[in-house]
């Protein structure tokens, strides 16, 4: 599973920069044709203590905003859930990928 902003980092400083702050968060985004609406998830980033996320799911909000609500009925909602969800930070997954990194 490749997550990206680990580029060069020891498991030791993801353990290290956790413990000060950093989490693993995914964003969401959805596309709409028509009558179809997709909701996905981006892969796993990776944000250090005292970064925001916006810088990296503003891509994926601006994707919901432009193609996601075109889609009747669940484009406007699943666009709104996808960009209030990224503008909140992202879905946290930390316990989740912390748990693999110890197995």
């Amino acid at each position: 599973m490749k997550i990206n902003g680990l580029e060069g980092m020891t498991v030791g400083d993801v353990r290290s920069e956790v413990a000060r702050g950093g989490k693993f968060v995914i964003f969401q985004y959805c596309i709409s044709i028509l009558i179809m609406t997709f909701r996905r998830s981006s892969s796993i980033y990776f944000i250090k203590a005292g970064e925001g996320a916006f810088g990296a799911g503003i891509g994926y909000t601006l994707t919901s905003l432009l193609l996601g609500w075109w889609g009747i009925p669940w484009g406007p909602i699943y666009t709104i859930g996808s960009v209030v969800t990224n503008l909140g930070g992202g879905k946290d997954v930390t316990q989740e990928v912390m748990a693999s990194l110890n197995r």
